[in-house]
């Protein structure tokens, strides 16, 4: 009798023991920061900007200030075009991150680039992250204005076509509501200044958590 007893306190023992264990683990693991990777141009690598006010650091700040505990890596090349991007991909994913933000296209229409090899570099970058199982948020561009009519419409809707053909967040326009205000960018008129990047970081952040959200609810 005393023996049964024991077995089966030893077994409640043994089933909460392991529950707890159970539950810390689950518990690590949520409080595990998600690695963010801002693949891009000088729009993601902060240029002009002083140290803590380009888009990752602020990016995130703003997941620090929701409570999200993120790693933000700052995988941004002043100069950079699709094609750049999409040879040093591999090893622009050396820290694994587990969503990308890809904002690349800008330099392509600002050197007036065959829209058609725009989007043949994105696709492939895109379906290397895809093969991969990470996370992705494709940031639009849209072209000058100065290009003509004919190239815009070869080249805009390049971001909208490649977000349904992979089925992945689209956020369509990276500068939205910074573009073309003067108060916003810096003398270029084309990078945004400090607080325009605090414009972009908290329009696009609702499309970051999307990317996440989706890329948890694969898992």
């Amino acid at each position: 009798m005393a023996l049964r007893v024991l077995v089966s306190q030893h077994r409640v023992f043994f089933a909460a023991a392991t529950a707890l264990y159970l539950g810390m683990a689950a518990a690590t693991a949520s409080a595990a920061p998600i690695k963010i990777l801002a693949l891009g141009d000088s729009l993601t690598s902060g240029y002009g900007l002083p140290p803590g006010e380009g888009f990752t650091d602020q990016l995130g700040q703003a997941l620090k200030d929701q409570g999200v505990t993120a790693t933000v890596i700052n995988g941004g090349v002043a100069g950079d075009t699709t094609a750049d991007g999409l040879s040093r991909l591999d090893w622009s994913l050396a820290d694994d991150p587990t969503v990308v933000i890809v904002e690349l296209g800008g330099n392509d229409a600002l050197r007036g680039l065959d829209p058609a090899v725009t989007k043949e570099n994105l696709d492939k970058i895109l379906t290397r992250l895809q093969q991969q199982h990470r996370g992705i948020l494709l940031a639009g561009m849209l072209a000058p204005p100065n290009l003509g009519s004919d190239y815009s419409a070869s080249f805009n809707p390049i971001f909208p076509d490649l977000a349904r053909q992979h089925d992945v967040t689209l956020y369509p326009f990276f500068l939205d509501g910074v573009a073309g205000n003067p108060s916003l960018v810096q003398p270029d008129g084309i990078h945004p200044t400090a607080q325009g990047v605090a414009i972009i970081v908290q329009r696009i952040l609702p499309s970051l958590h999307e990317a996440i959200d989706k890329t948890r609810n694969t898992d």
